[in-house]
């Protein structure tokens, strides 16, 4: 898993349910800069990882499971 699978899984989840990453945040009762492009990297280039408690939220807002994003997870790989 890395910082690329997940911030592709985010995007992907997001796609499949006919939302842009800022309408899935704004679903999830998140500010709706969360997931933007600009936030993955701190300004010193070290990796910004979306919080477990930010996935929770789009999970919830969704009725989704855990089980359903880490799908869009694995899916990058076995491409």
């Amino acid at each position: 898993m890395t910082h690329d699978d997940i911030w592709d899984a985010i995007e992907d989840f997001a796609a499949s349910r006919q939302l842009s990453c800022s309408g899935l945040a704004k679903k999830g009762g998140l500010d709706p800069t969360t997931f933007n492009k600009s936030k993955r990297w701190s300004k010193f280039g070290q990796p910004r990882w979306p919080s477990m408690g930010s996935i929770a939220k789009i999970l919830s807002a969704t009725n989704s499971n855990i089980e359903e994003f880490t799908k869009f997870m694995c899916r990058k790989s076995r491409d």
